[in-house]
């Protein structure tokens, strides 16, 4: 099964616009985001914002087509990469829940292949928690992957007749305190960068091995469907 991949730069904005193509065929977007931005689940109200200091502080805010909580992006602190699965697709699960599993899988393989140890994936329920509505790598999805029991990979998806849209995001450093005063009302700034600092365990490698591994991963796992 050959898949097209495809790298991009700019802002958060334009890629989360960016629509499937039609016909949908097996893809593999690679992003490198160019400058800071705030990103809102679909179901988030403007209020959870602070949208005066986010301009202060030059920080695009964009609201993406699926759920989930805000995801504070900055230059090299993720690897991003997208997924497009068409439907009828050996990949592709009528199940939302259980259509993520594999990619999770690709994920964890390529983790383990950078020597980052403890890399599982989550086939369960939503796991939610005190700060998961507001944050979305406070919150632990079906696929998604944890590294030592923390979040380390993030999964969306978006669907359509034609295709599924994986979004999927690797921590590579975090930053609770750069996301903290973004947020709106003001936060008890002390008690939350503690509260959120345990969410997320960064995965400290270079984004140019993780993506290299990833797209491996997922040719590797594809070969086997």
């Amino acid at each position: 099964m050959t898949w097209k991949v495809e790298r991009w730069s700019g802002s958060a904005a334009d890629f989360h616009a960016r629509p499937v193509p039609s016909p949908a065929e097996p893809a593999i977007w690679v992003f490198d985001v160019d400058r800071p931005a705030l990103v809102l689940g679909s179901t988030q109200p403007d209020s959870v914002v602070d949208t005066v200091a986010c301009a202060a502080a030059g920080i695009d805010v964009v609201r993406r087509r699926s759920g989930g909580g805000a995801v504070f992006l900055e230059p090299g602190d993720a690897a991003w990469i997208d997924v497009i699965v068409p439907s009828g697709h050996p990949l592709a699960d009528p199940d939302v829940g259980r259509a993520t599993w594999w990619l999770g899988e690709a994920w964890a393989a390529a983790l383990t292949s950078l020597g980052v140890a403890d890399a599982r994936v989550h086939r369960g329920a939503m796991v939610s928690s005190q700060w998961s509505s507001l944050v979305c790598f406070a919150g632990l999805g079906p696929g998604e992957v944890t590294v030592g029991g923390a979040k380390a990979v993030g999964i969306s998806q978006r669907r359509t007749r034609e295709a599924a849209r994986f979004q999927t995001a690797a921590a590579l450093a975090w930053h609770p305190e750069r996301l903290v005063p973004l947020l709106s009302p003001p936060l008890p700034t002390g008690h939350a960068v503690r509260a959120l600092s345990g969410v997320v365990n960064p995965i400290g490698r270079p984004a140019v091995d993780v993506i290299d591994a990833v797209l491996g991963a997922v040719v590797a796992r594809s070969e086997r469907s």
